[in-house]
């Protein structure tokens, strides 16, 4: 299963390609099976290793896959498409008639994908801007559909980054998770901040800021942390009457629907229930629970429990 396997991202942009422009993301978007391409999406696929197998996550390996194999303790690696993943996505688009590309993805402060965009670019049969969204999961997901609701109604180039750009600066993330250790191996959060996470046995709340992962907040319990997500909720409804929310799990649907229904009842407004992406996932270790709001006023509305 190595190579750059990227069947399943061009489906969708060729689909979308009969509009002018076509919006591409990549897999740690987190969306639902089908949503993305429902809007025309493109969606390029990264890599997860486990004992040395190659798979390319939402084709031939899903979160449930991960955590069995987090689970038994298996060597687990990542890495971003190559070059000629995306490549091979934005040639397709512009062989099925797109004229623009507007490829929106995961923070470069936390993967090199946005750098392997841009340098497929260069080499792009039509012009592709590249967006750094500075955030993760369905922070990317949303600024990637309400991109593509844009291209959609017509609009230029230019102006669907601005709507990819301003719905992902609006994007707040929190997460609750178990544990730092997968992310201080991962690199993505240093051996100081994770020292200080773990102190006292209290559960760390983390939140994406500036496009980095950093410790936020610690609670004493798994209640606590659900507690603090819903809350979180509560103040970005406060904040913006266009808000919308995504509820993501590792491993624990069930938590995850309970915490998205506490949402709708405290906020009177749906949301989106998803597993994260297997390579987030991969960097968090089971047991995630993670909140995502964006301001988004163009946005349709998905009722709890959709995936």
């Amino acid at each position: 299963m190595a190579g750059d396997r990227t069947d399943g991202a061009v489906p969708a942009a060729a689909g979308a390609a009969l509009r002018r422009v076509l919006v591409v993301t990549d897999s740690t978007a987190s969306l639902p099976a089908g949503l993305a391409a429902e809007h025309g999406v493109g969606v390029v696929p990264l890599q997860v290793g486990i004992d040395g197998e190659t798979f390319h996550e939402g084709l031939d390996l899903d979160s449930a896959a991960l955590v069995a194999a987090l689970d038994r303790h298996a060597v687990v690696t990542t890495s971003q498409p190559s070059v000629g993943a995306f490549l091979e996505v934005y040639r397709a688009a512009a062989a099925a008639g797109a004229e623009r590309i507007v490829s929106v993805h995961l923070s470069g402060e936390l993967s090199g994908t946005v750098r392997a965009a841009a340098l497929a670019a260069a080499d792009s049969p039509v012009p592709v801007e590249v967006v750094d969204s500075r955030t993760v999961a369905t922070g990317l997901g949303f600024a990637a559909l309400a991109a593509a609701r844009s291209a959609a109604a017509g609009a230029p180039a230019d102006e669907v980054v601005r709507v990819a750009e301003r719905v992902a600066a609006s994007t707040r993330a929190l997460f609750v998770v178990d544990s730092l250790d997968h992310l201080r191996r991962g690199g993505r959060l240093s051996a100081a901040a994770a020292a200080i996470g773990t102190a006292l046995g209290l559960r760390p709340v983390l939140g994406v800021r500036d496009g980095r992962i950093e410790v936020v907040q610690k609670v004493r319990s798994r209640g606590a942390g659900a507690d603090r997500l819903v809350a979180a909720a509560e103040a970005a409804l406060d904040a913006s009457p266009h808000v919308r929310f995504a509820v993501h799990h590792l491993g624990d649907d069930a938590a995850a629907r309970g915490c998205a229904r506490r949402v709708e009842d405290a906020t009177g407004r749906s949301v989106l229930v998803s597993p994260v992406s297997a390579v987030l996932g991969a960097h968090v270790g089971p047991g995630l629970l993670a909140l995502v709001s964006v301001d988004d006023p163009g946005a349709v509305d998905v009722g709890v429990g959709e995936q």
